[in-house]
């Protein structure tokens, strides 16, 4: 196969050391969840990784997750992986469960301070609220100032929302439409600014006006988002993974070196045909659109490589799409 197209210069991205997560928050971009499997990038591939970001012109990046700290000695490799290779560590992504027991967080950071890490970025809002006492960040947060590590806060404008809860206990969705307000899933999502795929896909759903498919502005704009390297990732598995467009699992070899011509079917209609060429694809694979309808494009386009990945389409991860619509009801607190 020929080459197809690759990707100019990486800029800023962002590792993921797993998919596991001792939460499963409903804005997730990546379905992480505790329920998916376990798993951790291994040695040969965070170097490899590393090898490939440099190749792609990579000086430096953020360590994200799933959730970085449940395996603190692979999080360890991770870093020291980067170090060898001179790439900068801008930051590490936490939701901060460790941070309740004292001891231990210490522990970590004196650790991690003496890898040379110099900034956590803690998550702290309604939606990681129902998964893990905000008291937790907040510790953490006076445990950086303590320790001399620097961090920040995101995002920091949720705390005057988030003081009207109990700071030491989980609050389930019905708890905290009583504190705070009855839509306050989807104001927390406007304040944020997320991006409507993954597990948020189910917020949009919920809250948006569903059209028929014939009546969706679906058009033919060609979705070159899909090798931006502004915000992208690698995973666990050095799958590259587009700024705010989750599902694919396409090597970051191939992204960088070139991608084979025909060799991603459904990738390719995307890119050069946007929603409209998906569309297609997938009625001739005989796909058959919910009488409901959709929110938006995308949302069609989610559901489209949902179906797709359960055939034979490698450039799609059917775990993702499964993972994604799970654990998201107008109540989690049964969650196993």
């Amino acid at each position: 196969m020929k080459s197809m197209f690759k990707t100019g210069i990486l800029h800023h991205g962002g590792i993921m050391v797993n998919y596991q997560c001792n939460a499963a928050c409903r804005h997730c971009l990546y379905s992480c969840s505790p329920q998916r499997k376990p798993g951790y990038i291994d040695e040969e591939t965070a170097e490899e990784v590393c090898r490939i970001l440099c190749e792609g012109g990579c000086s430096s990046v953020h360590i994200g997750g799933g959730e970085p700290f449940i395996n603190f000695d692979g999080l360890i490799v991770m870093i020291q992986k980067l170090k060898k290779a001179r790439i900068k560590l801008e930051y590490i992504e936490t939701n901060a469960f460790w941070a309740l027991d004292l001891k231990r967080a210490n522990d970590i950071l004196a650790r991690l301070l003496g890898e040379g890490v110099n900034t956590l970025c803690i998550s702290i809002d309604p939606f990681h609220a129902e998964f893990v006492p905000y008291c937790a960040p907040l510790s953490l947060a006076k445990l950086c100032d303590k320790n001399g590590m620097g961090y920040f806060l995101w995002k920091q404008e949720f705390l005057s929302v988030l003081s009207r809860l109990d700071p030491q206990k989980n609050h389930s969705r019905s708890e905290m439409e009583k504190a705070l307000m009855k839509d306050y899933v989807i104001k927390t999502a406007n304040r944020y600014g997320i991006s409507y795929g993954g597990r948020a896909v189910n917020i949009e759903n919920e809250y948006s006006i569903l059209q028929n498919v014939n009546k969706l502005s679906i058009d033919n704009t060609p979705c070159k988002n899909l090798l931006s390297t502004g915000h992208f990732h690698v995973d666990k598995n050095s799958f590259f993974i587009p700024p705010r467009c989750t599902g694919f699992c396409i090597p970051l070899s191939e992204v960088i070196g070139g991608i084979p011509e025909g060799k991603y079917p459904a990738f390719e209609a995307l890119y050069h045909g946007g929603v409209s060429a998906l569309y297609e694809l997938a009625n001739k694979n005989s796909f058959q659109a919910d009488s409901a309808g959709y929110p938006s494009k995308c949302s069609l386009c989610f559901y489209i490589r949902k179906f797709l990945s359960e055939m034979d389409f490698a450039e799609l991860d059917k775990n993702h799409y499964d993972e994604a619509l799970k654990n998201y009801s107008h109540t989690i607190d049964n969650l196993d």
